[in-house]
C-alpha cells in the first residue's frame, strides 16, 4: 500500500463504480473480511457498541479511536471510521475528533448531523459550521483524509429527501469529501442524492437497499457501499435463530451449517 493510505482511500471512491466499504465490528471480522477481498474496512458504531453488551449510541470517544486504531493495525486495507456525531456538539469538537482519528490511523471518518443526544438535527446552520470546522482540520493534516459528511434526518424522519439535498449542498460547499443520506424513502430519491452532486456519494446497504445489486448502484452514480450494522446483525441473526432452536426445541441442527475453523485459520492466517 501506498505511504499516503487518506490517497488510496481517496482513489476507490469512484463515481459509477463503486467499491464495498465493509463494516467490521472486531479484529476478527476486519481480518476475515481482507482476506475475503475488502478493499477498505470501515468500523461501525452500532456493531462496535454491540461486542461491548450496549446498544448503539454508548460508546465513547475514546473507545471509538481505540478500536478504530486496532482495526487500523490488524490489516493492511484502508480504515475509516463511523464516528457518530464526532463525538461533541461544537464545531471544535469535531475539528479535534478529525485531528484524533487522522493519529490513530484512520483514512477518513463520517460525521452525522443529528445530535444523538436528542435524536434531531442540528439546525441548518450549526450543522454546516460542524462539517466546515471538521473539513478544515482534514485539510490541515500531513496527509490525505476523506471526510464523509451525513444528512442523517432523512433516515431518522426528521427532514425529507428536500431537506437532504439543501443539507448536502451546503457541506459540499464546506469542504465535506463524501456525501452520504443513509436510507432515502425511495430508490428514485437515491438517484437524486447522486446526480445532484458532483461528490462521490455513499448509499448504505441495508433493508430494502441489499435487494440491489452493485451493477444497479453504478448505474446510478453511486461511488462507495457501506454496509453499516447490517453484516454484524446478520452474525447476530444466525447466534438469535440458533439460541432459540437449542433453548427452546433442544435443536442443534443450526450449528451444523457452520463455518469450519480451518477456513477461518486461513483467513487470519
Amino acid at each position: 500500500m501506498q505511504h499516503d493510505i487518506g490517497a488510496v482511500f481517496r482513489d476507490l471512491h469512484q463515481r459509477g463504480n463503486p467499491f464495498i466499504l465493509a463494516n467490521a465490528w472486531d479484529l476478527g471480522s476486519a481480518k476475515m473480511l481482507a482476506a475475503l477481498g475488502a478493499q477498505a474496512i470501515a468500523t461501525s458504531s452500532a456493531a462496535h457498541a454491540f461486542t461491548l453488551g450496549r446498544p448503539d449510541g454508548q460508546v465513547s470517544r475514546d473507545e471509538a479511536l481505540e478500536h478504530a486504531e486496532a482495526m487500523v493495525r490488524a490489516v493492511n486495507v484502508p480504515v475509516s471510521g463511523d464516528f457518530e456525531n464526532g463525538y461533541g456538539n461544537t464545531p471544535d469538537a469535531v475539528a479535534e475528533t478529525v485531528r484524533l482519528a487522522f493519529e490513530a490511523g484512520l483514512a477518513g471518518i463520517s460525521i452525522e448531523d443529528v445530535d444523538p443526544a436528542t435524536g434531531a438535527p442540528y439546525p441548518f446552520d450549526e450543522a454546516v459550521e460542524r462539517f466546515r470546522a471538521g473539513a478544515a482540520a482534514a485539510r490541515a493534516l500531513k496527509r490525505d483524509f476523506v471526510l464523509v459528511a451525513r444528512a442523517d434526518g432523512i433516515m431518522t424522519g426528521h427532514y425529507d429527501i428536500e431537506e437532504a439535498i439543501r443539507r448536502l449542498a451546503a457541506f459540499e460547499a464546506a469542504g465535506a469529501d463524501c456525501l452520504y443520506a443513509p436510507v432515502p424513502k425511495t430508490w428514485a430519491d437515491l438517484e437524486r442524492i447522486c446526480k445532484a452532486t458532483a461528490l462521490p456519494v455513499n448509499a448504505l446497504v441495508v433493508g430494502e437497499y441489499a435487494k440491489r445489486t452493485r451493477a444497479e448502484y453504478a448505474a446510478i452514480g453511486a461511488a462507495r457501499l457501506s454496509l453499516g450494522s447490517s453484516l454484524a446483525r446478520a452474525t447476530h441473526r444466525v447466534i438469535h435463530d440458533a439460541a432459540r432452536a437449542m433453548f427452546d426445541e433442544g435443536d442443534f441442527l443450526p450449528l451444523g451449517n457452520s463455518i469450519s475453523s480451518r477456513i477461518i485459520n486461513d483467513l487470519l492466517g
